[in-house]
């Protein structure tokens, strides 16, 4: 019979089982048609669950076809969560979290880039930078070409704030003398990791926002309307590599919150490593400001100028008391 009609707790799911005696194992094959009632770790969980109530065990599964990054990323946080570990951790951990827990490279390897559909869909993308190594990203920013420039650096040097923010959530979560707060840290990892996440994917979005505006300068300005044309792509431009930097600035400042808790009540070990992080998220701030303010000279919306530049001056402002108030923090504990 079938083990997930048994345990009547997989909805929206279409399974089969049989014995395949050659291999002589048996074996369930499942198409999921709502992952909103039954996900991938719920329909695996309960195929262990029946196995285990007549003395077998799951030997391995198999993924056919593709897979959203959605049910990855969850599979990957029941089974953290079920070690009691930290789910603040870089998506392609949690990827091989449950890419091993489920035994899903046990018939075959498993590679994310092939088998999830955003990393496939991601492939034809262009985020030169972010595949970059260290040296290869220092020595293209130290080159002639004009980008990556100040904006990417920002969002790069925020990221590294906010990631060891996150380390240091990390470390707490996993001291043993904390057993009992690695929910509580292992939140704080969460946050700072979509942090994170959301400053290097604006470290290529900077470059890309530069780039359009050379692009809108190159187009012909030989009629009129192509002088209209172009002055409004070239406004266009200008309006967006003036909204990236202040997405920057607006993340950045989001880490400020991970830090200070870290700098306070973390690991007192690495109370350090939350004031290097409040230094590099006040850089973060300061500098995409500095890209903000340059590129708004050349727009002409000037209710929209004088509103970004307000609060950006108000968040560069915020960032210097809360980096200063972080800074005295961990001087107080070195």
């Amino acid at each position: 019979g079938n083990p997930l009609r048994e345990v009547g707790k997989c909805k929206g799911v279409k399974a089969i089982g049989w014995f395949i005696e050659e291999y002589g194992i048996a074996q369930i094959s499942m198409n999921i048609t709502n992952v909103s009632q039954t996900n991938l770790h719920q329909a695996y969980e309960a195929c262990f669950e029946s196995a285990l109530q007549r003395g077998l065990r799951v030997s391995g599964s198999e993924l056919v076809g593709l897979v959203p990054l959605k049910v990855m990323i969850e599979a990957g946080d029941y089974f953290l969560k079920k070690q009691r570990r930290s789910t603040g951790i870089d998506e392609l951990e949690k990827i091989k979290i449950a890419v091993k827990s489920m035994g899903l490279d046990e018939l075959g390897p498993f590679d994310p880039h092939k088998k999830i559909i955003e990393y496939v869909l991601a492939a034809e993308q262009n985020n030169p930078l972010l595949e970059m190594n260290l040296s290869d990203f220092a020595h293209e920013t130290a080159s002639e070409s004009p980008a990556p420039g100040g904006g990417s650096i920002s969002a790069y040097v925020g990221a590294l704030g906010a990631s060891l923010g996150t380390m240091v959530a990390n470390l707490s979560a996993n001291r043993r003398v904390w057993d009992e707060r690695w929910e509580e840290f292992g939140s704080w990892a969460s946050k700072g990791q979509k942090i994170v996440d959301q400053l290097l994917a604006l470290v290529d979005e900077d470059t890309r926002s530069f780039n359009a505006i050379l692009e809108a300068f190159r187009l012909p300005k030989d009629s009129e309307e192509d002088k209209l044309i172009r002055n409004k792509a070239i406004q266009s431009a200008t309006k967006y590599a003036i909204e990236v930097p202040f997405k920057v600035m607006q993340t950045a400042y989001d880490s400020f919150e991970l830090l200070h808790a870290m700098a306070d009540f973390g690991n007192p070990n690495s109370v350090t490593d939350a004031g290097v992080g409040a230094l590099c998220a006040r850089a973060a701030v300061r500098g995409a400001y500095m890209n903000v303010q340059i590129n708004t000279k050349d727009l002409e919306d000037q209710t929209f100028v004088e509103k970004i530049l307000q609060d950006g001056k108000l968040l560069c402002e915020q960032a210097d008391q809360l980096e200063s108030k972080i800074r005295s923090l961990v001087e107080e504990k070195i």
